[in-house]
């Protein structure tokens, strides 16, 4: 490999790369910023990247100087991206520090990397230091490092509400030490990096409405384009390769002509709005049939509320909270559509605003030439963005529909514990009824026993010792003993100690009966009263201390 000539500062930038983005020949921000994007991925590195080295896994797609076609190579280690970058240094064992060249390669005409883990919540297939190293050695622009902080290991999709559109404009006053014509780099280029969300269907097409699965996925851009040279550097971030397969599609033999030429820089200009249109159309495509499934499902759960009987005579639907919850569920869907279809349009929108604002630029090389390609490239972003409004309407009209269903469902609900509690009182009077009656026939008996109390009294009294009936025989009973005459006369006999012994045994026990009766009232009318009236009791107590 021949060797290239670089710029100092871009030899120590790249040296020091371990200190990105500090490092970084360019630096639009203070100290203070680049130092604060270096403490936020390294307090994300745990999670973002990969801690086993044989889970490395990043594709390049390269194409070279003079070539036809895309060069693949997958790197799976440190040394192997080195060498495929063109990095031929070593670390000295005494100094710490790289000797030998740093770039034995001229950068190809178009390079895309794609980082990527699986899934979104899984770690990405690489490491840091393979990913500072990338950036420090592309200069890539610190913003870059807040779009792919989304990924990384994750129990559920995070941060789907982040969204933005960066960009970093070098043409009319070029940073020397980012231009080195050997490597094919002229110090007159723009960066941007983007975040875009789509939707997908993950079940098979048979499957019933309400049991379909579907996964909003987003996928994070940084594109870097060399007005002077036309050298184009992709790097994509999504959880699978899905866009990968579709650039491969797009830059293959199959594909069109225009979209895979880089020859010139005005071609690899116009390959580069190709793969921007890719981007997007992958961002627009699926939210119709997302929306369309969410009003299936949600006119599916709900559509008996509106439509269904409700007289209690007939068949009805009676509903649960549960009801509320799954088209709760359903809105809360559809409020996260329109703020994805929103953010889309947005960052579609001040994508367009960007090429037009640069087209129309004195200093940029490309504007006689590209001009009409802008305009294009504009046209079409257009109708996608007028795509993701419509979309967007018919989503804000279907959180509506769901919110007044939601509440029709809520009405349903209360009417029926209206009815319930209805039916509860019914129940509760029947019964005061049938208490009335019971409390009737307990007075009546109460009556009885009064009528009937004196005679008891004075049976029992008769009883005692107080009043004895005795015959001439002296016998106490006249059926006892013998049989005796007819005319036999019984005589009686008063025992006034016995009346008092009786006296001084009934009324002290009738005192202390009527003394225990009238505490346990006295007990049982305070606790009431604490029952009843708490907060006055506390007050009235409180003033008494």
């Amino acid at each position: 490999m021949a060797h290239l000539q670089l710029s100092q500062a871009f030899e120590q930038s790249y040296k020091s790369f371990e200190a990105y983005p500090c490092n970084l020949v360019y630096q639009p921000s203070y100290l203070g910023v680049l130092k604060a994007y270096r403490d936020r991925l390294n307090n994300a590195a745990a999670k973002l990247f990969t801690a086993n080295n044989g889970e490395v896994y990043i594709p390049f797609r390269d194409l070279l100087p003079n070539e036809q076609a895309f060069e693949k190579r997958n790197i799976f280690d440190d040394e192997a991206l080195k060498d495929w970058i063109g990095d031929r240094s070593t670390v000295d064992s005494l100094t710490s520090t790289p000797v030998g060249d740093l770039a034995t390669r001229r950068d190809p005409k178009c390079r895309f990397v794609f980082l990527w883990g699986g899934h979104s919540r899984r770690p990405l297939n690489i490491t840091r230091q393979m990913l500072i190293r990338i950036a420090s050695y592309h200069q890539v622009m610190p913003e870059y490092l807040d779009f792919i902080s989304v990924f990384g290991q994750q129990s559920s999709s995070r941060e789907l509400r982040f969204s933005g559109f960066r960009e970093q404009v070098l043409l009319s006053k070029p940073v020397k030490g980012l231009s080195m014509p050997s490597l094919g780099r002229s110090g007159r280029q723009y960066q941007l990096c983007y975040n875009l969300k789509s939707v997908a269907c993950l079940s098979a097409a048979d499957t019933t409405l309400k049991q379909k699965e579907w996964s909003i996925r987003q996928a994070a851009f940084y594109h870097q384009f060399d007005v002077g040279h036309g050298t184009t550097l992709w790097i994509v971030t999504k959880g699978d390769l899905e866009i990968k397969e579709r650039l491969q599609e797009m830059t293959g033999k199959d594909g069109r002509p225009e979209d895979r030429a880089f020859g010139t820089p005005e071609e690899c200009f116009r390959s580069s709005l190709a793969v921007h249109l890719l981007y997007c159309h992958w961002s627009t495509e699926a939210w119709r049939w997302y929306l369309q499934w969410l009003e299936d499902v949600t006119d599916h759960e709900s559509h008996i509320a509106v439509l269904g009987p409700r007289d209690p005579s007939r068949a009805r639907r009676e509903y649960t909270p549960e009801d509320l919850q799954t088209l709760h569920h359903y809105e809360e869907k559809t409020h996260e559509a329109i703020m994805i279809l929103e953010a889309n349009a947005g960052i579609l929108t001040s994508l367009r605003s960007f090429y037009t604002r640069l087209v129309d630029r004195r200093d940029f090389s490309l504007q006689g030439n590209c001009q009409e390609d802008v305009l294009t490239f504009a046209a079409r972003v257009d109708d996608m963005v007028h795509d993701s409004k419509m979309q967007l309407s018919r989503a804000r009209l279907l959180s509506r529909i769901v919110a007044d269903r939601k509440n029709l469902i809520l009405q349903h609900l209360q009417h029926q514990a209206t009815e319930k509690m209805e039916a509860l009182t019914m129940s509760t009077y029947n019964t005061g009824v049938m208490s009335q009656k019971e409390a009737i026939a307990v007075r009546i008996i109460t009556v009885v026993t009064l009528v009937y109390l004196p005679a008891t009294f004075v049976s029992t009294f008769f009883s005692t010792d107080v009043i004895r009936f005795q015959n001439q025989n002296g016998n106490s009973d006249a059926t006892s003993g013998l049989a005796t005459s007819p005319n036999e006369t019984f005589y009686g006999s008063f025992s006034k100690i016995a009346l008092f012994r009786w006296l001084q045994v009934t009324l002290p026990l009738s005192a202390l009966t009527l003394a225990i009766g009238y505490i346990a009232f006295r007990i049982a009318d305070k606790k009431r009263k604490r029952a009843s009236l708490p907060l006055y009791w506390t007050a009235s107590k409180a003033d008494t201390s």
